[in-house]
């Protein structure tokens, strides 16, 4: 298989056919709490975009030198440093995102997406693929958050790209679309059980236009 085409089916599954959140439903505490609005999901899809790839090309470059009694120790402190560097720099320039999103910046350590692709992949490929598969399993999830907290905010709320500003700065605040007026939210769709649904719902959306004739 040529480069170019190895390139193209790693994007393919990442994104669609071995989806992290739809097929594998991996990180989906995180994908149900945080989903309560696109720009959560977004925020939290580009941390772990982040993670990804930095892992995946790390455990690609010192593969050689790990050795295999303790590879999933090692890899679980690169992935915390990775963490560690995104909780820092979301810190310093998205505050307030990094307020909301809590406790799920420092879980990303212990999502089995990160770890099962440094392990089933990264620890067995070069620099390249490994890079390549770390992003397009990251835009997967990427999307599903996005997706999921889109309808969900939309639903609930009303509105779409609420809290933009929270990653593209002040002049984002224009960009939210308001589709209905409500005094109140709908907190089905809120809450935890709008979540389950609304991720239920897209995993068989996948699965009707997979196998349709």
């Amino acid at each position: 298989m040529s480069t170019t085409n190895q390139y193209k089916d790693l994007f393919k599954q990442g994104i669609w056919d071995n989806n992290t959140a739809l097929v594998q439903l991996l990180g989906l505490c995180p994908l149900l709490a945080v989903t309560g609005t696109l720009i959560n999901g977004l925020g939290l899809g580009i941390a772990t975009t982040f993670v990804l790839v930095g892992s995946n090309v790390t455990v690609s470059i010192i593969r050689a030198h790990i050795p295999k009694e303790i590879r999933i120790p090692i890899f679980v402190m690169l992935i915390a440093s990775f963490v560690t560097n995104v909780q820092l720099l979301m810190n310093a320039f998205t505050y307030e995102l990094y307020l909301i999103l809590g406790i799920f910046i420092p879980l990303i350590v212990t999502n089995c997406a990160i770890i099962g692709r440094a392990e089933a992949f990264a620890s067995k490929n070069s620099v390249g693929p490994s890079f390549v598969d770390g992003l397009a399993q990251g835009l997967g999830f990427t999307l599903v958050l996005m997706v999921l907290g889109g309808l969900r905010e939309l639903v609930g709320q009303g509105t779409i790209l609420d809290g933009a500003h929270l990653i593209f700065g002040e002049t984002a605040r224009s960009w939210t679309s308001h589709f209905y007026l409500a005094d109140q939210k709908f907190l089905f769709a809120v809450l935890p059980p709008g979540a389950f649904i609304g991720l239920g719902l897209l995993i068989a959306l996948k699965n009707w236009y997979q196998n349709k004739p």
